[in-house]
């Protein structure tokens, strides 16, 4: 993956040796930790355990204002009612989004960026806003952009890019419960991988794009810890006020999105089906022509580096796709659909009475997918960004597709660690575990 970074980097003679030891040095710590470690094993299912408990009890406010319409997730489980992303998985952001308010607040959330922007600038010597940056999208989305507000107009460009790679690698904590939601029932531990994922993802993305854009300017922050920049609410329930107004206008553009998006990609996928089909019949091929397929191809062998396997299990019926073409495919969706698709979708794949792919493939799968590695979020925070620092509308347009391709390869690499350390056993997914 960083040999790939290398390639499309615009300054190959200048690489961060530090930095590449460091980053790499950190995520395969987090990932022995998480996987291998008795201690850190412990932490991880208390963490778990921990993420679940508050979801549930956040399922509270839905289930006052929506009643039945929140409470159909037990129904469908069940087998006796349809799941209803709107009513069931969305709300929860709202929930997450005043908690994280909150945190900020009482000072709970600085504290926690400080500490790992520290981390990030001295381990990876890059900058301090960089640094804190990517420290806040462990926890919050575009938002994490308002933390480095004031130095954005006097980032370099490599900067910028690490600014921009950092946002779509990871993914912001009030969605994550949607995720959870999403694979719980088919995996029991995916809260505590979650956590683990934004974790690995932060530096994994610095890594990203200080290969691919590499730093050969002098940035104004570097060796100093910046302190966050934030908006100091009046009191706590105008925090929550606050962030439930931000975790709706954020449920609605996802619910937004999701259906302008699928609805396009359905008629983009009949249109291509509609000439694929004249092609097949002339020439006797037996080709998927629909989109996702057609981006999977070039996804197949990033699978394959991932660790996932590339032959048909043998249990599998004969015809069925392997493993690295089903992770292609969900990678190849999050690119142009997002990520939210991809996780309903790998849920499916683990239902099925002979999952059509393994343990291990779908942790790898979990964490490649935990990021927002996709074009609709080149374009937010992109767009975020050079509203607030519209004089550097030009840089951002020139790193723009950069930082995207740094996403991508640090969500992959997020998996390959995930892979290194993962068993091919149902324990891992939380099935018939026990402490």
């Amino acid at each position: 993956m960083m040999l790939l970074a290398w390639a499309a980097s615009s300054s190959r003679r200048t690489m961060n040796g530090r930095l590449i030891i460091g980053a790499l040095a950190l995520q395969l710590i987090f990932g022995w930790l998480v996987f291998r470690s008795a201690g850190g094993r412990d932490v991880f299912l208390r963490v778990n355990d921990g993420v679940n408990t508050v979801m549930a009890a956040a399922m509270a406010g839905p289930r006052f204002v929506l009643g039945k319409l929140a409470e159909g997730e037990a129904l469908h489980k069940a087998g006796l009612g349809p799941f209803i992303l709107l009513t069931q998985g969305l709300p929860t952001i709202i929930v997450f989004s005043s908690l994280i308010a909150v945190l900020y607040y009482l000072g709970i959330m600085s504290a926690l960026l400080r500490g790992f922007a520290w981390l990030f600038s001295r381990t990876l010597r890059v900058s301090g806003a960089e640094s804190l940056c990517a420290a806040a999208n462990i926890f919050v989305g575009i938002e994490s952009t308002m933390a480095v507000r004031p130095y954005l107009s006097a980032m370099t460009r490599s900067e910028l890019c690490a600014v921009l790679a950092a946002g779509m690698a990871t993914v912001a904590s009030n969605v994550l419960a949607l995720y959870v939601g999403a694979l719980q029932e088919v995996f029991p531990n995916i809260a505590g991988h979650m956590v683990s994922a934004s974790f690995l993802s932060a530096p994994a993305a610095i890594l990203m794009a200080k290969i691919i854009c590499p730093e050969t300017d002098s940035p104004l922050t570097l060796g100093l810890n910046v302190p966050p920049a934030y908006e100091q609410e009046g009191g706590v329930f105008e925090a929550i006020i606050n962030g439930a107004e931000a975790g709706l206008k954020m449920m609605l553009g996802i619910a937004a999105l999701l259906v302008a998006i699928v609805g396009l990609l359905a008629i983009c996928d009949a249109a291509l089906i509609a000439a694929g089909g004249v092609l097949n019949e002339w020439t006797g091929w037996r080709m998927d022509w629909r989109l996702t397929s057609l981006l999977a191809y070039p996804f197949y062998p990033l699978a394959v580096l991932m660790g996932v396997p590339a032959s048909t299990a043998p249990t599998a019926a004969a015809g069925t796709p392997d493993e690295a073409w089903l992770v292609a495919r969900l990678l190849a969706q999050r690119l142009i659909a997002t990520e939210v698709p991809s996780y309903f979708d790998l849920a499916e794949m683990l239902r099925q009475a002979g999952p059509a792919i393994s343990p291990r493939t779908a942790v790898i799968a979990a964490y490649a997918l935990c990021g927002f590695a996709h074009l609709p979020s080149l374009a937010i925070f992109a767009g975020g960004v050079a509203a607030l620092v519209p004089e550097r509308k030009r840089d951002l347009a020139l790193v723009g597709w950069r930082s995207l391709a740094a996403a991508t390869l640090a969500c992959l690499m997020t998996g390959c660690i995930a892979g290194v350390f993962a068993a091919d056993t149902p324990a891992v997914l939380g099935v018939g575990h026990s402490r």
